[in-house]
């Protein structure tokens, strides 16, 4: 009898039907071993040796492993086909005393039969370059938390954790509230013609670009009505038409990154959820004539290479549904030339690419059917030819002015018959006169001018913060939807609809990283030592100098900080609101969530309230106090104390002054006052409103 131990019962269930019943399957359900909680768990003093203990729960599993080890002839360790697999596979060995028996370590890309079954005939030895840049990873975590994590308890009070990667997504989601906070937006205008060749009954609409000298920026009303003016004085003729046919290149396959960004703007899937159910369809799903199988290939990769098989079976695929002029080139070696990419394997695509979303769509619940429909056609389409459009450039000219126009038709769908983002959605809104020629004469029929303003950086949403951090060289496709959560748990950031916001314990904690702690929050510095993970994968650089050079840095960082910090204790603050129940000023205490007002006369008073911070100014609506307000999720705001009998709320703080121009509310952005009505905007100086004062 052979024995292969992999992570699940459902990776573990799928493996079982490709192998008979000479094999016995069964799953560790993930870590056996780890690092010890109530402890940091590495002993610095001696080589930075790590000290591993049985996780709590796992001796019955551990028991019933070792049994099934004695009866068996050979041992095949099937965990996944990463660092942490290859972790896992490790310390079963050292778990289980496998040292001395027959025990091969396999991997596969994909739970199929094929792939099992190669994996088997060719079983290796444990790579233990891969399970120390695990062990540095996990080495570098444990020493940043267990070493900063105190001190944010004696600076914060308890509950919360920094972290090394996550403090890093931290400071970049903290920098871009910034940016958005302090944005003064710039005022443009464009003007828009209506125009119509000579004796017909059509029309269309082409932008003012500028004067036949070059581009021309309309910044004020007043700059329009003296461009109109002089526009409408004069005649028009067609000066230039350029027509030609763009090819829209296929889509490459998904990565972990590019699928969990996509299925967060397309599913409002959460990188965890998508993780989550992914790692579902990987393991095996009970399909209806087939049994227990896999779905998708492995879902943690960061290349964009498909295997010779794959792309052989897709093409036929294309060419037998859809015809031969529907087949692509193949996108076996388009991994993308970074030296962030590791291409250990494929691209996350499906096993079976004839199995289409219809025809599983019966044994997969709701979600699951979204994703791999979403896994499939990505796949098929980065598998297909281009998609053509025949693109058409017009441009208007006076004696003195220019305008411009353009319009665009599909004339090759390509790919785009099985998946179309959003981008792909978007066509040309502008539809040209047949016959259009140059020299032509146009009438202008009329102007219409419209007033824009510059908008601010977007906030984070899950999907861009998982870009930037891959584009960032921060973490790996392991660890972003786990750096995500952690802060959105944590309560340093919140998630609205879908947008991520810092809350207000979230900045606390990023100041004291920032001032602290510069390198851990620093990108490049955390964006080097992924590399050096990387150096340690491939057998550059041995895992413990990482931690050596590491370690002396980080714990004279926490002994300042640990003088330093012993002397700002944050003592609560007593508060001029009384105790409904016992009569004593209530104070100001810290928790998880933030500020709140809790009785001093606790345990015998157990009275507590939300804590409204007041900002010295008064509501523009009713003149009742001004206070700071959170949301549910945490995002701060500014509301009246009167609420609900008033119901004005501000994320950026009012001024005391009205806005001179219409008498709207103005809030302050770094040094100005920006007017709230999106039809005015005014911006001054805040020094301005003070001297009105």
């Amino acid at each position: 009898m052979n024995l292969v131990i992999v992570e699940s019962p459902a990776k573990a269930a799928t493996i079982k039907k490709f192998l008979g019943k000479n094999y016995e399957v069964m799953a560790s359900n993930g870590h056996v071993r780890d690092l010890p909680k109530s402890t940091m768990g590495v002993d610095v003093e001696n080589d930075f040796e790590p000290k591993y203990i049985t996780i709590r729960g796992k001796g019955e599993l551990l028991a019933g492993l070792r049994k099934a080890v004695k009866k068996a002839d050979k041992i095949y360790l099937a965990t996944d086909p990463d660092r942490e697999g290859e972790a896992i596979s490790w310390h079963l060995m050292a778990a289980l005393k496998l040292e001395d028996k027959k025990a091969k370590r396999i991997t596969f890309n994909e739970i199929t039969k094929n792939a099992v079954k190669n994996a088997i005939k060719n079983g290796r030895e444990i790579d233990t370059d891969l399970v120390d840049a695990q062990q540095a990873r996990r080495v570098l975590d444990r020493m940043v938390g267990y070493q900063i994590s105190p001190l944010l308890w004696a600076k914060v009070k308890r509950g919360l954790s920094a972290g090394r990667v996550q403090s890093v997504a931290l400071r970049i989601i903290c920098d871009r509230e910034n940016s958005i906070n302090d944005f003064i937006p710039d005022e443009y205008w464009s003007i828009k013609g209506d125009f119509s060749p000579e004796k017909s009954k059509l029309s269309f609409d082409a932008l003012f670009y500028g004067s036949t000298n070059g581009k021309l920026e309309l910044k004020s009303i007043e700059e329009v009505d003296k461009i109109k003016k002089e526009i409408l004085k004069q005649k028009y003729v067609i000066s230039d038409i350029k027509k030609r046919t763009i090819n829209k290149k296929s889509p490459l396959p998904f990565t972990t990154s590019t699928l969990q960004q996509e299925a967060s703007k397309s599913l409002n899937f959460s990188t965890v959820k998508t993780m989550r159910i992914a790692q579902g369809l990987y393991e095996g799903v009970k399909i209806k004539g087939r049994g227990n199988i896999g779905l998708i290939t492995y879902l943690r990769t960061d290349s964009t290479r498909i295997s010779e098989e794959a792309a052989l079976a897709a093409s036929d695929y294309i060419e037998n549904t859809y015809g031969k002029e529907y087949v692509g080139k193949s996108n076996v070696n388009n991994a993308k030339n970074s030296k962030k990419i590791q291409d250990a394997h494929e691209a996350i695509r499906p096993t079976y690419v004839e199995l289409t979303p219809a025809q599983v769509k019966d044994d997969l619940n709701r979600d699951q059917f979204r994703l791999y429909q979403l896994i499939w056609r990505r796949f098929l389409a980065s598998c297909m030819a281009p998609a053509q459009y025949e693109s058409t450039s017009v441009k208007i000219s006076s004696k003195d002015y220019v305008f411009n126009t353009s319009s665009s038709k599909s004339v090759f769908a390509g790919y785009m018959n099985v998946y179309q983002t959003d981008e792909d959605k978007e066509t040309s809104k502008t539809h040209l006169p047949k016959n259009l020629s140059t020299g032509m004469k146009i009438d202008l029929l009329q102007l219409e001018e419209k007033q824009h303003f510059t908008q601010p950086p977007a906030h984070f949403t899950e999907a861009s913060l998982v870009k930037t951090l891959e584009e960032l060289g921060i973490g790996r496709p392991s660890t972003y939807a786990p750096t995500i959560s952690t802060i959105i748990n944590r309560h340093y950031v919140s998630k609205e609809k879908k947008n991520l916001y810092m809350t207000e314990l979230g900045e606390v904690v990023n100041n004291i990283m920032l001032t602290s702690f510069p390198s851990i929050v620093n990108v490049d510095f955390t964006a080097n030592l992924e590399s050096l993970l990387d150096g340690v994968e491939n057998g550059n650089i041995r895992w413990k100098t990482v931690i050596e050079n590491f370690y002396p840095d980080l714990k004279e960082a926490v002994d300042i900080a640990s003088e330093e910090l012993e002397h700002v204790e944050i003592h609560d603050e007593v508060s001029d609101e009384i105790c409904e129940e016992c009569g004593r000023n209530m104070v100001i205490k810290y928790g998880p969530y933030g500020k709140f007002l809790a009785c001093p006369g606790f345990p015998e008073c157990k009275n507590t309230k939300p804590y409204f911070e007041k900002t010295g100014l008064l509501c523009p609506k009713c003149k009742s106090d001004l206070v700071i307000k959170k949301t549910r999720k945490g995002r701060r705001f500014y509301g009246c104390i009167s609420f609900p009998e008033c119901d004005f709320v501000s994320w950026q703080k009012p001024s005391a002054s009205p806005c001179p121009k219409c008498g709207s509310v103005m809030v302050e952005k770094k040094n100005k006052l920006v007017c709230t009505n999106e039809e005015c905007e005014h911006v001054m100086d805040i020094k301005e409103d003070k001297n009105k004062e």
